[in-house]
């Protein structure tokens, strides 16, 4: 079995609501080793708490830039490299009054799976922002079975009765069917307030320090206790993640540009399979680990699921793990390399709670490995 948008929207919801790193700077490149911008810009952010908006706030901040974060106030604030202006609101019940009267450069969208949360953003920013950057999701496409999906690919159609009235309730209630339409339609809704003054990023899996959902984590941690380890299909199947420090620098990168458009946010800018994403963590881990693959048949049969895994053919979702980044790439979204992710994400991992790190929250537990590894050697 492999993930859904249904996975994906579970998923993100809880990388959205990422913890606080005990030390962000240490997650991240150090300010001093960050170039100033050529000019500095103030630049909203909606969020800022979650999984990428800390990362896109320091870079800033190390930039020379001048940022206000509007959000609900409910989580902690992460320690910031400089001085952030926080505004409160609450973007579910309407409440952007903090934002009346004020104009910025950018407004990046961080947390938005609704159209009526950017009809709401227009009413109030229109004509007091230069560019709207607003962060989508490779959910959007109609067809995610074929690999090379490029950012003109045709979206899913929203097949409700009134996508304005749609909530986060009735989201999570029907995420199968509602999920990347509504995402499809607050870009068109984007454009619609903004005009040509936004640029559209589509992300996939956000991977690293700060992911609460734990889809990528599932691999280094087990790597790294060793034994045998399960692998879902034959190893070949493409794998693309991007580290959220990747995905939030390279958004201001593109505020400073004025770049404007769509663009697929997947990575690396190579080709990464199963086999070079295992191998790839144990090598940062290191220890005894004999890798075992197991047909996606097998996984069916089971009804099993690994987490980042896709397999390459057979799903309405195959492609996405060979969407075009070449978009993205010739725009100057850059990757940094697969150990260093590994090596950070593991470093803030065992910095958490022993509690938390008990609860993994993907993949299968130890038990059911074992068990699923029993049966598989006994068909042989």
């Amino acid at each position: 079995m492999s993930t859904t948008r249904r996975d994906l929207l579970k998923l993100g919801a809880l990388a959205a609501a990422g913890s606080v790193l005990p030390s962000l700077a240490a997650a991240q490149s150090s300010a001093a080793t960050i170039p100033k911008a050529a000019r500095p810009l103030r630049i909203l952010i909606l969020g800022g708490t979650g999984f990428t908006g800390p990362f896109q706030i320091n870079y800033a901040l190390a930039r020379g830039h001048k940022v206000t974060m509007f959000n609900r106030g409910k989580r902690p604030t992460p320690e910031w490299s400089g001085e952030v202006e926080q505004l409160l609101g609450d973007r579910d019940t309407g409440d952007l009054k903090s934002l009346e009267g004020r104009q910025w450069d950018v407004c990046i969208d961080n947390p938005t799976s609704l159209p009526s949360w950017v009809r709401d953003a227009g009413k109030v920013l229109k004509g007091n922002v230069g560019h709207y950057l607003f962060i989508s999701t490779i959910s959007v496409y109609a067809d995610g079975a074929k690999p090379g999906i490029t950012e003109d690919a045709p979206v899913a159609q929203y097949k409700g009765k009134d996508a304005m009235a749609e909530t986060m309730v009735t989201l999570r209630a029907d995420v199968e069917n509602l999920y990347g339409s509504l995402k499809a339609l607050s870009e068109a809704e984007a454009r619609k307030q903004f005009g040509a003054k936004v640029t559209i990023v589509r992300p996939g899996y956000i991977v690293g320090p700060r992911d609460e959902t734990d889809r990528f984590t599932y691999w280094p941690k087990r790597i790294a206790q060793g034994g045998e380890v399960l692998v879902p299909g034959d190893g070949l199947d493409p794998v693309q993640i991007i580290d959220g420090r990747d995905l939030g620098e390279w958004m201001i990168r593109l505020a400073e540009s004025g770049s404007t458009g769509t663009f697929n946010a997947c990575g690396p800018d190579y080709a990464l399979t199963t086999d070079a994403m295992v191998h790839g963590c144990h090598a940062v881990t290191g220890g005894p680990v004999r890798f075992t693959h197991v047909t996606p048949a097998f996984l069916d049969k089971h009804q099993v699921g690994l987490p980042i895994w896709v397999p390459r053919e057979g799903t309405p979702y195959s492609g996405y793990g060979a969407v075009s980044n070449a978009k993205a790439i010739a725009a100057g979204l850059t990757f940094r390399p697969l150990a260093t992710t590994v090596t950070d994400l593991l470093a803030w991992y065992r910095s958490l709670p022993a509690e938390r790190q008990a609860e993994m929250r993907a993949g299968i537990p130890c038990e059911k490995e074992t068990e699923l590894l029993q049966a598989w050697h006994a068909q042989a």
